[in-house]
């Protein structure tokens, strides 16, 4: 039980932020993400400062050392923090940054506590997993409230409802609720399946992910009802009945083409309204007409052009898996609307390059190589550059991408045999990849999570340039802007003279020149790589230049 001064801690917190928990039902990857950002749209455009927090119930303190075959891909935020794909998912549908604050594990709470009772902040207390866990869910809360000055705050809470490593972040939500009950909503996204011998939707399965909820103290709002058709009025009054909500709380999410889609499909319940009606708060005019505009542009665009991706994170088992590249696929569907046409993503696996050789690369229009780390795949991806540089292929390499890049180059044009990352090959003969100065004693004292060069950092572009034309297309004659990084290893200037002389072209430095940012390769009618994630940055409604570029050359093609 919490004392009454925390209690009355809570009741003195600022009374009129709002907070919205989305929490899941009977299984996990149908679509939270989505939904919380969604609703966050929806809010947004009716005028309120909107932000969102994920939890992960991980024991990890970040996503940073997790595989991104088992947890999908790695987000970077703008001031360094990694966390789940989900926050590139707030990013891009409120066109805002997200910060550190609005990303917390179980990891990083239990850490928090931990250190705070060892510098004797408790005042000699017997620390608890009950109440100090949850207090301290709520304090991140109200810190990430502080940052962004939310009016509403949007909490996703990762995994499934009835989860054992769940239970403390739904007790600080049930603790929330009941201090400040009228600023505290809770949304249930829960699957409803359609067997296919039975040929009926079932509502059973989110009956009793709601009563699982129920025990923990926690009435859903809201109910999203996910399935691969629309909800019929049946089911609708059914999980109404059964699950103690009105039949308009029930929310009808079906499967759709485009996650774009999702804020105006959840407009045709008006849940947007509904919504604040049960906050008090004022229903403004829904004012959603550029989004309206950018989806429609992805559905009428027709003019296809096909995208190749080599990379190595999505095959698990027997199944494909492109989580591991969302920010990636986003930036590319993002370009798509700027130039009014719909890419086509084809996946091919480093592996297959290697055994199978480049041929099968013809067929497309670009080809893009994305993130990576460790040896694996790495030759495949240096014939793919090679086949790209010599069939003047538009490429776009990104962080690991760049760096294959300048490997290929360094082989096939400067002739420096057995050129490798010292990543790849520690005893390379030519490391023109090297490991960023410091690194080395982290990796000796196995220090491996939060270490690397993360966040924004600037970059000043060199004029006359391919890159340069890109980026003027948005920001004008600026020539230093900011991206984001994450890599440990780096283009080693040892050898940047001899590969200018021989056509490869430094066109992105850090403003003391020290670092390569970017580098193109001359006649060629788009060659760029970047150490920098671009895509990171990339939103529906603000495409990033150089994906648009990349996808303006390969359409011409």
């Amino acid at each position: 039980m919490a004392t009454k001064k925390e209690v009355k801690k809570v009741k003195n917190k600022k009374k009129n932020t709002k907070y919205i928990f989305v929490v899941g039902g009977v299984m996990s990857g149908v679509g939270k993400g989505i939904t919380t950002a969604s609703i966050g749209r929806i809010l947004q455009s009716k005028g309120y400062n909107v932000s969102a927090i994920k939890v992960d119930p991980y024991i990890n303190v970040d996503a940073g050392t997790m595989n991104p075959i088992e947890h999908g891909e790695v987000f970077v935020t703008e001031d360094g923090d990694e966390t789940d794909q989900d926050v590139g998912n707030y990013e891009r549908f409120l066109n805002k940054n997200i910060y550190r604050e609005n990303y917390m594990t179980t990891g990083r709470v239990y850490k928090s506590v931990i250190e705070r009772e060892r510098n004797l902040e408790y005042e000699g207390k017997c620390v608890e997993v009950v109440p100090h866990i949850p207090m301290e869910i709520r304090d991140r809360i109200h810190k990430a409230v502080k940052k962004s000055q939310a009016e509403i705050m949007i909490i996703e809470i990762g995994g499934t409802v009835g989860e054992y490593q769940n239970m403390l972040f739904l007790e600080a939500a049930r603790m929330m609720k009941l201090y400040e009950p009228k600023n505290v909503l809770f949304v249930m996204v829960s699957y409803l399946p359609i067997p296919e011998k039975v040929g009926e939707m079932k509502t059973k399965p989110t009956q009793y992910a709601i009563r699982t909820l129920n025990s923990a103290g926690i009435q859903p709002d809201f109910i999203v009802g996910r399935s691969r058709v629309a909800m019929d009025a049946a089911r609708r009054k059914k999980i109404a009945i059964n699950c103690n909500i009105s039949p308009d709380d029930v929310i009808s999410a079906p499967d759709i083409d485009s996650i774009y889609d999702v804020p105006l499909n959840f407009e045709k319940d008006k849940l947007g309204n509904r919504i604040l009606s049960k906050f008090g708060l004022k229903s403004n005019k829904n004012d959603m007409a550029d989004w309206k505009k950018m989806v429609d542009t992805v559905k009428n665009s027709k003019t296809e052009v096909n995208i190749g991706i080599v990379g190595k994170y999505f095959t698990t088992g027997d199944f494909c898996l492109s989580d591991s590249y969302i920010s990636v696929i986003e930036a590319i569907k993002h370009a798509g609307v700027a130039n009014k046409c719909k890419p086509v993503l084809h996946w091919i696996n480093t592996d297959d390059i290697e055994k199978n050789g480049t041929a099968q690369l013809a067929k497309y229009d670009g080809i893009i190589v994305p993130q990576g780390w460790g040896s694996r795949g790495s030759e495949g991806k240096i014939k793919t550059i090679q086949y790209c540089r010599e069939k003047k292929k538009p490429y776009f390499g990104l962080c690991y991408g760049m760096q294959m890049a300048v490997i290929e180059f360094a082989r096939n044009v400067c002739k420096l045999t057995g050129a490798n990352s010292e990543e790849v090959d520690a005893k390379t003969p030519h490391p023109v990849i090297h490991i960023m100065p410091g690194q080395k004693e982290l990796l000796a004292k196995k220090q491996y999570g939060g270490t690397i060069r993360l966040g924004g950092w600037p970059c000043k572009i060199k004029s006359g340039t391919h890159f340069a034309k890109a980026y003027a297309k948005k920001f004008g004659t600026e020539k230093i802007i900011s991206e984001r990084h994450r890599h440990r290893y780096e283009f080693n200037n040892a050898y940047r003279e001899q590969f200018e002389k021989k056509g490869l072209m430094v066109v992105g430095t850090s403003p003391d020149d020290k670092i390569v940012e970017a580098i193109e390769i001359k006649d060629h009618p788009f060659f760029i790589g970047t150490q920098f994630h671009p895509e990171y940055i990339s939103r529906p409604l603000d495409p990033h230049p150089l994906f648009v570029e990349f996808v303006k050359v390969c359409l011409k093609r």
